[in-house]
């Protein structure tokens, strides 16, 4: 039966980068935005928003607000606060916020990697020295899944080492860390007194009927250290809107968080704020659509790499849209990206780009109609060598 997913949008004729960053033969697979329409009440609410005709500043409606807490408790059964959050208008900045706010000039942050370039760029950018921590594989045939070496990641840690940077779903090889990973790490954050950021964007996108565990909710002890970054753009495909959200328990990393955005970061987006609202509380039918999509690219996808693409591995992602592909047995190189881009006319996100171990792989992004996905797939698969 046909899905609405399955539509074919000719986003050329749009202003979206994914579409216009690479000449007209090229499929783009890389930039982590998906191919389909935003919910219908998304799409009405911004309409109504619009026929109002004035845009000046605005800020959350308690509206807003209320619909955020009442998701959280929802989907991840965590219990927060009104005041626990603090508006940004993008993850990213989020992100600096967090080093700004919590780090200092020569101190580090520690993370697993590979993992999304702006988690450690961040730690440059505010002049602290990122620390990232390789997981290590286990292969299974021709798929791929990454584990948490707990010993490494704490022998890394030094005495200038300030901030855990998690990325929850895990970008780019799609882990969802379980209750117990979590834990673990938790206890290490303990012990070396470590303030944590957890970029839990991906959270919705659960894949197979999961559910996500959001870090701050794991005890008490870590609801007060940890900076939970989550927005509606990946799950509901507005990040062209400029809205997303930390939620921070503890009210002296609340201000801290305050006086570092202050004058730096400029006003929530609007039109984000409504869209938000609307896909909180009226999108749980759509989302729930798309997540059993995705599950079914997600395995046809494995079962293309698995049947046609031999010496190719891939990860078997429980969240996100994001395959991560290991090319190391095909002899392409530390660049499949490239051998990709000129040979099969598909732009994939360069592997060497996540950081460390992420050299011979290239992320996949997979949110599109399956149409697509295996199109793609098959020009990768006959340019293979």
């Amino acid at each position: 039966m046909a899905s609405i997913f399955d539509e074919l949008i000719d986003r050329r004729a749009s202003d979206g980068i994914k579409w216009l960053a690479y000449p007209a033969d090229v499929l783009p697979m890389w930039v982590a935005d998906m191919d389909f329409r935003s919910p219908e009440p998304v799409i009405q609410a911004l309409r109504e928003r619009v026929e109002h005709g004035v845009f000046g500043y605005a800020g959350p409606q308690p509206s807003l607000i209320n619909a955020i807490v009442a998701w959280a408790e929802s989907r991840y059964s965590w219990q927060i606060k009104p005041e626990h959050i603090v508006m940004l208008p993008g993850l990213v900045s989020g992100l600096n916020s967090v080093v700004r706010a919590y780090g200092h000039v020569g101190d580090s942050t520690i993370m697993l990697s590979p993992i999304y370039p702006p988690v450690y760029s961040s730690a440059y950018e505010q002049g602290l020295r990122p620390i990232l921590v390789p997981m290590p594989t286990t292969r299974t045939g021709s798929t791929l899944r990454y584990e948490i070496d707990f010993d490494a990641f704490e022998k890394a840690i030094t005495p200038r080492t300030t901030l855990m940077m998690l990325c929850h779903p895990h970008n780019p090889i799609g882990r969802e860390f379980t209750r117990e990973e979590l834990l673990r790490l938790g206890e290490i954050a303990l012990r070396h007194n470590l303030t944590i950021c957890s970029d839990e964007i991906h959270c919705d996108l659960m894949l197979d009927g999961r559910s996500h565990i959001t870090f701050g909710s794991l005890s008490p002890e870590l609801a007060e250290r940890t900076i939970t970054l989550m927005a509606p753009s990946k799950t509901f495909n507005v990040p062209g809107l400029g809205c997303s959200f930390a939620i921070i328990p503890n009210p002296q990393l609340r201000q801290r968080m305050q006086s570092a955005i202050s004058g730096i970061l400029p006003h929530v987006n609007l039109m984000g704020m409504v869209a938000t609202e609307a896909a909180f509380t009226k999108g749980d039918a759509w989302l729930a659509d798309l997540q059993a999509y995705l599950t079914g690219n997600r395995d046809a996808l494995v079962q293309f790499v698995t049947e046609h693409m031999p010496g190719v591995v891939t990860t078997v992602p429980e969240a996100t849209y994001l395959a991560f592909l290991d090319f190391r047995e095909v002899g392409l190189g530390k660049d499949p990206y490239g051998h990709f881009l000129s040979k099969a006319k598909v732009a994939l996100s360069g592997g060497a780009g996540f950081g460390a171990g992420g050299e011979g792989f290239a992320r996949f992004n997979f949110g599109c109609p399956r149409s697509l996905m295996l199109e793609a797939l098959e020009r990768m698969a006959a340019a293979l060598p």
